[in-house]
């Protein structure tokens, strides 16, 4: 497998994942606000609108993000993602399996996989992936029926293991306790972000505490 050199653009970045249920914005307000604090990596989560809708958000999220020139993830869901050529999917253990999307995808897409115990970071290792994310590591509220939080040991855990392949920590971070997240690991998140009154400034605070580029 030939991983693409756009996954590089995640080391160490805020990786910022959109929710409209959590915003009173829509995915492509959440989209301009977080480029406009800086946003290099950003993830379409719209889980509960209908699939026209999400094809309609995904080809406006994607053209502000090529603009921006943003590294582009749809969640879940691959037919959407290559419909309008995002540069990957993120897929999630009930998804459809690793396998099966590089079968379809190809070798120069992007394919991310969560990962919430250490047996499941360890099958990851051996999926045709391009990043592992892993978490919950704090408490989410993002989810109706979260997974047990890993605490950063899991993150740390894929850092060792994972070799070239970047690793993102997910679930529960925020500005007050991102700095326990290790360097290397990308930070994905959700609420922290959203939830603002002013998502730009919220991004531009997260990117300052782990010492990034504005």
């Amino acid at each position: 497998m030939k991983t693409p050199a756009a996954v590089e653009k995640l080391r160490g970045e805020i990786y910022c994942i959109t929710d409209r249920a959590l915003s009173g914005l829509s995915p492509t307000g959440q989209t301009r606000q977080m480029l406009a604090g800086g946003a290099r990596v950003l993830q379409l989560r719209d889980k509960n609108a209908s699939p026209s809708e999400q094809m309609r958000e995904a080809m406006s999220v994607r053209a502000l993000t090529r603009e921006a020139g943003a590294l582009f993830i749809v969640n879940d869901d691959l037919d959407i993602a290559m419909a309008c050529d995002a540069d990957g999917v993120h897929l999630g253990q009930d998804d459809l399996s690793p396998i099966a999307a590089r079968h379809r995808a190809g070798n120069d897409f992007i394919i991310g996989l969560s990962t919430h115990t250490s047996e499941q970071l360890r099958a990851a290792l051996n999926a045709p992936v391009d990043y592992i994310a892993v978490g919950p590591v704090f408490g989410t509220t993002t989810k109706l029926n979260p997974d047990a939080t890993t605490g950063v040991g899991l993150v740390e855990e894929a850092l060792r293991l994972a070799g070239a392949r970047p690793v993102v920590a997910i679930g529960g971070i925020h500005a007050g306790n991102i700095s326990q997240i290790p360097s290397a690991a990308a930070a994905a998140i959700i609420g922290a972000i959203v939830k603002s009154n002013d998502i730009a400034s919220a991004v531009r605070e997260l990117r300052a505490a782990r010492g990034l580029a504005p």
